[in-house]
Order: structure tokens, then sequence, then C-alpha cells
């Protein structure tokens, strides 16, 4: 059977995505080495992911916020232990203007800074610096900020929305008076991000915390959300960082507290980015390109007049005057007027991941319906019905496929998940080809031999079990 996508998943799950990609015009790769150019289709996905969560994050009291991109090397001195988990990813701006030497621009020699700047790789630092200011008393707690922005970790394996230089995200960092408020902070964070994940992007959620071994340079607990992409690789995307008071000492974030006494604060972080993308369309794709749950589709609706010469008029204004009905309904929706043939207008569609494909021929105008398919179960959904019944029928047409995308993700999931007895069964597991998230007693794999199959295998501990925490989760990951 033909497919738009080539390789297939079960070929090279790998290079399709490459090439799903590129089919669905979503990015490409930018000159500057490690980094892409987000195309508008992908980051119109990017803006609706980011507006849902913008929602919630609002919705628990926190407040947007910018703050600069670079950083001075002096901040990051002051959180040892934090700056050696990005020690290795920084990019440095060492000078501040360009001259031409031998006919070339190069870095002035006579211009170099005195200190460097580090190009964010994230904001704790600066962002600890401001609140030692903002915070002098407990009446300023508790204090929580978010900001939208880019940042930059130098990346030796770049994948587009999976590991790139540059990529853009949220990073939300929160104050509090005690150690209980902030932990209960995290937690809180870390289960909107899974509300984020299962209600708008259809991707069912592991959710627990990071082992010592893997947690957040810095941080007391890091809580994560893992999920299972189709070739039975892990994602990391999204964490919830439970700070103590590390940064509020390196930074001097105090208060004076209702006994009059100054004390130190109690911090947290948290952060997702457009990795979720990347986790998007793996979860869900097929073969034939995009498949886009409702709730982050560009267009969630394309009318695709087939026309003739002689009924291209007459057709565009029936698809056009349909779309104005549907607009009135909160639908986003695409005519597809332009001269392209039929059949290449559904491909376009169909590799974008378009929720519903709507075709309106001289026959269905004439009757006044159309012909309907859903993208995520194709042409065993096709039907033809009135246009009336397509303005009547849309929105629970489009939140039945949100909730069947993610009841199928679900049940590819569950085929995923094995509990091994020890690391002689994970080993045989690991060995026989088997794929997924190994579920093990994680003080199994706290041993040289447990490292050993780290190297071997390639795989780490992704989350201690939320309903048993004696047990982690293991796998392969992105």
């Amino acid at each position: 059977m033909k497919t738009a996508i080539t390789p297939t998943r079960s070929e090279d799950f790998s290079q399709w995505y490459q090439n799903l990609i590129v089919a669905a015009d979503l990015a490409e790769n930018a000159p500057v080495r490690g980094c892409m150019t987000i195309k508008p289709y992908g980051w119109a996905i990017w803006e609706l992911m980011r507006d849902e969560m913008d929602k919630r994050i609002k919705a628990n009291g926190v407040l947007n916020a910018n703050f600069p991109l670079l950083i001075p090397i002096e901040y990051f001195n002051r959180e040892a232990e934090h700056v050696a988990g990005f020690a290795k990813e920084a990019a440095v701006v060492t000078h501040y203007r360009l001259k031409k030497i031998d006919g070339k621009l190069q870095p002035d020699p006579d211009a170099e800074l005195t200190e460097p700047y580090v190009i964010r790789p994230t904001s704790e630092t600066i962002i600890g610096e401001a609140m030692s200011r903002w915070v002098q008393s407990y009446r300023d707690l508790p204090l929580k900020l978010n900001q939208w922005v880019n940042v930059m970790r130098w990346e030796m394996r770049p994948r587009m929305f999976l590991r790139t230089s540059e990529f853009n995200w949220q990073e939300g960092h929160n104050v509090f008076a005690t150690h209980k408020e902030a932990n209960e902070d995290a937690r809180k964070m870390h289960k909107v991000y899974q509300d984020f994940m299962e209600n708008v992007l259809a991707i069912p959620c592991i959710m627990g915390e990071k082992t010592p071994e893997e947690r957040f340079a810095g941080a007391d607990h890091t809580y994560t959300v893992e999920q299972i992409m189709q070739d039975g690789k892990a994602l990391q995307a999204g964490t919830s960082h439970d700070l103590g008071q590390h940064f509020a000492k390196s930074f001097g974030i105090q208060f004076l507290g209702t006994d009059g006494k100054l004390q130190h604060a109690w911090t947290t972080s948290w952060g997702t980015s457009t990795r979720m993308m990347g986790g998007l369309f793996m979860t869900h794709s097929d073969d034939d390109g995009l498949v886009l749950p409702p709730a982050v589709a560009p267009y969630q609706v394309v009318i695709i007049p087939i026309t003739r010469d002689e009924t291209a008029d007459d057709l565009n204004k029936y698809g056009h005057a349909l779309a104005t009905k549907l607009q009135k309904k909160g639908i986003r929706v695409l005519v597809d007027d332009s001269d392209m043939r039929a059949p290449d207008k559904m491909w376009k569609w169909i590799k974008r991941g378009v929720p519903l494909r709507v075709e309106v021929g001289a026959r269905e105008m004439e009757s006044d319906s159309i012909t309907v398919t859903r993208r995520d179960i194709g042409k065993d959904s096709k039907k033809t019905i009135s246009a009336s019944e397509l303005v009547a029928s849309v929105g629970d047409m489009l939140a039945q496929m949100q909730a069947d995308m993610l009841a199928t993700a679900e049940k590819r999931n569950k085929t995923m998940i094995h509990d091994v007895a020890d690391l002689a069964a994970l080993d045989k597991a690991l060995s026989s080809g088997k794929i997924g998230f190994f579920r093990i007693k994680y003080d199994l794999t706290t041993n040289e031999k447990f490292d050993a199959m780290m190297e071997k295998y390639k795989i780490s501990r992704r989350c201690l079990d939320d309903a048993d925490p004696t047990y982690v989760f293991v796998a392969k990951s992105y």
C-alpha cells in the first residue's frame, strides 16, 4: 500500500519522523548548527499549545514576566551544583563588536568583554537575583513568575523539536515562605502538566519523581512527565522542581517572617518546551503524515471543493458559505480554493493532519450535502451527510476525535509497560528487542551491574512509580 511518508514507521522510525516534519511543512534545519526554523504551520501549532498552557499557568496565580537573554557568568558561579549540569552546553558571549580584519568581519580583539555573558540555558540564576530584591517580607510571598522565551543549550546530536541548540519554552519560578508550600506547588504544577498533556495533546503520561541520579541539578526533588512514543522510547515532556533553599541561599532571597526574623525562602521551578511538539507528532502520526488532536490543530476543518472549470466559482462560494457557518460555531476552518488538483489538495491536508476533511462536489452542492472524513481513522470514517448536520454536529465530532486519540494512545501504551522481576529478566527483555517501559525495584538499579546495562542498552531510569515509589521505570529515551 502506498504511503505519503517513506520509510514507514516500522521500517525506520527515526527517518520517518524527520520526513514527517518535512512533509507536514512544520520546520527546517537552520543555517546555525543545531537550530531549526519553525515554519508558519508548525508555529501555529505551538501558539495554540502555548495559549492553552498559559491559561492553566495563570489559573494558578502565576504572572508572566520577561528576563534578559544574557546572564553574567558571575551569577553561575554562585550556584556551582546547578551550573555543573549546564556547563558543557553553555554558549558564551565574549565580545561586543565586530571588526573587518583581513577582509572579513571578526570579533574585535579590542572589544572583549571584561566579564563574559552566558546565553541563558535556563534562568534560575538571573531570576533568583531579581527575587532577592523583590522579596523583602512575608507579605511579598508567594511570588509566582513565568516567562515564555527561547533558550540555548549547545546540542551535539540535534533533532528537530526534540533536541535543538535553541528552543522555545516556558519556565516558571516561584518563591514561598515554607518548604511545605513549595513542595505542594511543585507537585501541583506537575499535575497541571499532566492535565495539559492528556486533555489538550491527547497524550497519556507516566507521572513520578526522578531518582536522585536523574534529578535536576540543584533540586531537592524533581517531578517528571514521561511519555511513551510509538517506538517504545521515553520522552521527558515536562519537569517540576522543588529547589529547597539552595537558590535562595545562593542569591540571598530572604524575607522578614511574621515573627520579625529574617529567613531564607523556598523556591520551585518548572518548565515545558517545544519538545512537547516532537512528542505530539510521534505519538499520533502515521505513515500518511501528521495526525493532530483538534485542540491544537491550526485548522480543525478543511473544506475541499472538487471543482471543474464550469463549477469552480459556484463550488468555491458554497465552500466559503459553509466555512462561515462553521466559524460562527468557533471552529478553525480553511477553504482550499487553490487551483491544485483535488487529489493533491487531499494529500496536502492529510499530511498536515487536519482533523476533519470535508469534500464538496457538484452533486453534493446540488443536494446541500458534504462528504466528511476523520483524519485519525481515515476512510473507515468517511460519510456523506447534509451540510446542516455537519454544522450542528461538528463540535461533537471533534470532541469525539480528541477523546478517541487519547484512548488509542492509552491502549497502545498498556502493551509497552512491562514488569520485570530482576536485572536478569530486564537483560533478557532488552536483548530480545522488547520495547517500552520496564518497571523494576529501584534498589536493583543502584549498583554497577545496572550501570553496565545502562551503557550496553542505552537505557536510563525515567522516574519512580507514583503508585509505589519502591519501583522505577526504566527505558531508552529521546
